[in-house]
This record gives C-alpha cells, sequence and structure tokens, in this order.
C-alpha cells in the first residue's frame, strides 16, 4: 500500500520567532523513523525550521547548516535527528554514503532538498514547502503529509 499526501495545512510566518514557534510545535510530534523534508529557495528558511526543531529535541549545540559536510547527526536524549542539506548531492543514489537508509529506520531526518533524493524518498512523511512573504522576514509555508502525520497534526490542532 502506497501512502499519498495531502495537504495539511498553509500558513504564514511573519518573522523568524514563528518560524521558530512552528519548529517547537511540530517537533513533539516526530517519531524515530520520521522523514521530515524541507524545500524553499536558499534563505527561505529552511536551516531555520531545522535549527528550531533541533532545539525542541533537546539540542543545545551550535546547530550548523550541513552545506559542506551534507549531514549533521545530534545524538539527543530524545534520539537521533538527522540533519540532511542535498544541494550538492549529484545524483540520488549517492545519499547511500551518507547513511540515509539507516537515518530513515532509526533517526527523525529533516531534509534540506529533498528534491535532489527523487524516488528514494519515502512516500509517508511530512513535506514543509517555505516561500519568501510580502514583508522582509515573512514566510509562507505549505505543509502535505501522508497518513501518519496527517492523524498527528489534527490531533495537534493543525487544520488545512
Amino acid at each position: 500500500m502506497v501512502a499519498t499526501a495531502v495537504s495539511a495545512f498553509a500558513l504564514t510566518l511573519p518573522d523568524l520567532a514563528a518560524t521558530m514557534a512552528l519548529a517547537f510545535r511540530l517537533a513533539p510530534l516526530a517519531r524515530m523513523g520520521d522523514v521530515i523534508t524541507l524545500a524553499g529557495e536558499l534563505g527561505a528558511g529552511k536551516t531555520s525550521f531545522a535549527r528550531g526543531f533541533i532545539r525542541a529535541r533537546g539540542g543545545e549545540d551550535e546547530v550548523p547548516s550541513p552545506t559542506f559536510t551534507l549531514v549533521q547527526e545530534y545524538a539527543l536524549a530524545s534520539g537521533l535527528v538527522c540533519h540532511f542539506d542535498l544541494y550538492r548531492l549529484a545524483r540520488p543514489e549517492d545519499a547511500y554514503e551518507l547513511g540515509i537508509e539507516e537515518a530513515f529506520a532509526e533517526a527523525i531526518s529533516l531534509i534540506e532538498w529533498p528534491d535532489r533524493l527523487g524516488p528514494l524518498l519515502p512516500p509517508d512523511r511530512l513535506d514543509l514547502s517555505f516561500s519568501f512573504g510580502r514583508e522582509p522576514d515573512a514566510r509562507g509555508l505549505r505543509a502535505d503529509g501522508g497518513p501518519s502525520w496527517l492523524e498527528r497534526l489534527a490531533k495537534a490542532g493543525f487544520h488545512g
């Protein structure tokens, strides 16, 4: 049975604080083995969201963008979080060298530039798409989720 993504919600994030607040609301909903994709142009808020998410899960260290390392792992008391930046990935298969299969099985995976992964993306995931808003610090956000995410989001008060 293949899971299909359904639009969960869309909202405007007026500033960085709102992006961080969203990350803090979503982080407790994530379970080991979950995949959350972070799409959007450079500077749209993907890494900022990841920072907030990792801090909400108990991360206290600096959360740098994994642009050059391609993946940063955070062994937290709440479990392992793997933050992938696939911008420089040449082929989807190259992600195997980054340990993406293990992350999908044993961690929460945050994936920037998920389009680079193509068919390797699992179907039951949460897709977050960031866009620039009308005001300089504002961002638009669209969330699409597979069945397990839709249920959790609904219980947490997120609606389309």
